[in-house]
């Protein structure tokens, strides 16, 4: 293998990996290292990676094997790779579907070709307790109820199963796909969106029927649920964020397929319908009953949530779990008993902040079809970003402030800080004819800004009816710029936004980041394909440290973020030109 100091990359014995970024090989590095590591750092020269367990099994599910992860490793490291880490990777990557769970005269079975890992897994406390019977020295009975727990324990023990037990095929619902839409414009799945609903569904075969789509935001992981609906024409329950995006999925499946009105439900705090196809919010899902005063002891879980009824009320074939990276834990805790039904995952990133990316790997399924955005990007189906992070100082006097309020206060202090609305002066003025959406977290600061400009501002106490004026108004270009709280991260579609101005975000959260990026991602109406992103921070504080984890994800997916100092705004010219669409 020719290692030389001209390539980008270092692996390190500990499964690190850093990547050079002024270096020609740089994009090259990162798309083959995106497939199979996590971004973990990525200051201005060098970005740190690491190969986990979990990112080669889901890299496996997707058809990597060990002998590609390693090439593409040597044939852009400096230095030879260490002997623990090609070890390891194959090690890792031949654990996925080592052990596999099977029907087999109507018991569930757990198999694998190799008896000493059958001994070794029937010795594992976690496991044990799922064990009916040893049939044979490859073979486990396990207890059926209990498929989602027994995928758990796999997972924590190091051998995550490929469940090939097959799945009910639900009552049955008969629809097709529209040519012309209702608005009257020719609709056919674009190709990847095509390729993503065929290799969930696997022609029907146990190998398909649970995972996780991974598209970036505006490339219509909608139409990939669509798709798959119509590839199983079954009764479908669709799990959403919030009630916004319920009646964004209704107006899409009314829009590009023949189900009526009478065959799609509603099951949300406004209305309680029960239909083929329901489509719900984590929200109600986990809508708890208050304790009766005076009542002690636990509340059986059916009562503590009483709307997981709707899990049971229709003979549902397929559960559709949008923005999945949302899953709430007690959604997790019914997905486990769910597992004979087939269940879908959409996301932009399978990043979660509370480390559970696991229980998305066994009990949704692992990750089965993922697109670059930037390939995306490149061929026109999203637009081009320019990404843009302003460090802004406090005033002394805000100073002062900032270092002594208590530590759980620093970061909304700093994230308030007074300067920034010279910073949004001065970048509203830079954009006098974009359409554009100014987001933030904390209400009183949004409240300030709508109070500057009067721009129409949207939270989570704007009723739903009048969330959707607005957006309505905007989209026909009666507001230009509207302001919105973190209920603008998920699930609203507003394709003709091209710029968004963040001044504070959710802490660190890398999903937030790639959430609001995406939503000024979509296809233009006008066919413009460039859009701007404004992070606004406040310099040498916690603020600009969340500011920097919060870039993890859209840097390992190729964008890089154009630092500027307050004083420097005014010079700023935002870019013009556009790239021209494959």
């Amino acid at each position: 293998m020719n290692y030389t100091p001209e390539n980008p990359i270092i692996v390190q014995g500990d499964k690190s990996v850093l990547l050079e970024v002024d270096n020609p090989h740089y994009p090259a590095a990162r798309d083959m290292l995106a497939r199979f590591a996590e971004l973990e750092k990525s200051p201005e020269y060098i970005h740190t990676y690491r190969i986990t367990p979990l990112s080669l099994w889901n890299a496996a599910a997707t058809g990597l094997n060990a002998a590609t992860i390693i090439e593409g490793l040597e044939r852009y490291s400096k230095y030879p790779l260490p002997q623990n880490v090609r070890i390891d990777i194959a090690d890792y990557v031949s654990r996925y579907g080592r052990v596999k769970l099977l029907k087999e005269n109507g018991s569930l079975v757990l198999k694998t070709d190799d008896p000493a890992t059958l001994i070794e897994l029937s010795r594992q406390k976690a496991l044990q307790r799922y064990i009916v019977a040893q049939l044979d020295d490859h073979t486990l009975q396990v207890d059926p109820a209990r498929r989602g727990h027994i995928k758990q324990a796999l997972v924590n023990i190091g051998y995550p199963a490929e469940d090939l037990a097959g799945y009910v095929d639900g009552e049955h619902l008969p629809f097709q796909l529209r040519p012309i839409t209702l608005d009257g414009k020719p609709f056919a799945l674009r190709h990847y969106q095509k390729e993503a609903g065929d290799v969930f569904y696997a022609d029907g075969s146990a190998r398909g029927g649970s995972g996780t789509i991974v598209l970036p935001c505006g490339a219509g992981k909608t139409i990939v649920g669509i798709a798959v609906m119509h590839a199983l024409q079954c009764n479908t329950l669709i799990l959403t964020p919030n009630t916004v995006s319920v009646r964004q999925w209704i107006d899409e499946l009314l829009d590009k397929t023949t189900l009526t009105a009478e065959q799609i439900g509603e099951y949300t705090g406004q209305k309680k319908e029960i239909k083929p196809v329901t489509i719900s919010t984590y929200q109600t899902m986990t809508y708890r009953k208050r304790r009766k005063k005076g009542e002690n002891g636990d509340i059986p879980e059916a009562e503590r949530f009483p709307h997981f009824e709707l899990f049971d009320k229709r003979d549902w074939g397929l559960i559709i779990y949008d923005e999945v990276h949302l899953l709430p834990a007690p959604v997790f805790s019914i997905t486990a008993e769910l597992q004979a039904r087939r269940r879908l995952g959409l996301t932009a990133t399978l990043v979660r902040e509370d480390g559970r990316e696991e229980d998305v790997f066994s009990l949704i399924g692992p990750k089965k079809y993922d697109v670059p955005w930037k390939d995306l990007e490149r061929q026109g189906w999203i637009a081009t970003a320019d990404v843009v992070e302003i460090r802004v100082p406090l005033s002394p006097e805000y100073r002062l402030q900032y270092v002594t309020a208590p530590p759980r206060q620093k970061y909304r202090v700093a994230a308030e800080n007074p300067e920034k609305y010279a910073v949004l002066d001065e970048l509203l003025a830079k954009h006098p004819d974009d359409q554009i959406l100014i987001i933030g977290m904390y209400l009183d600061q949004l409240q300030t800004v709508a109070d500057r400009y009067g721009y129409p501002l949207i939270t989570g106490k704007t009723p739903v009816k009048q969330r959707r004026e607005i957006y309505r108004q905007f989209k026909e270009g009666v507001f230009k710029r509207i302001i919105i709280s973190k209920v603008g991260n998920f699930a609203v579609d507003l394709p003709n936004a091209n710029v968004m101005i963040q001044i504070s975000g959710m802490f660190g959260s890398r999903q937030e980041e790639a959430q609001r990026l995406g939503r000024i991602l979509r296809p233009k109406q006008e066919g413009t394909t460039l859009a701007h992103f404004y992070t606004i921070v406040s310099k040498d504080t916690q603020d600009q440290e969340f500011g920097a984890n919060r870039q993890l994800f859209l840097t390992e997916q190729g964008y890089q973020y154009t630092i500027l100092y307050a004083d420097e705004v005014s010079a700023f010219q935002p870019r013009t030109v556009e790239l021209e669409v494959c």
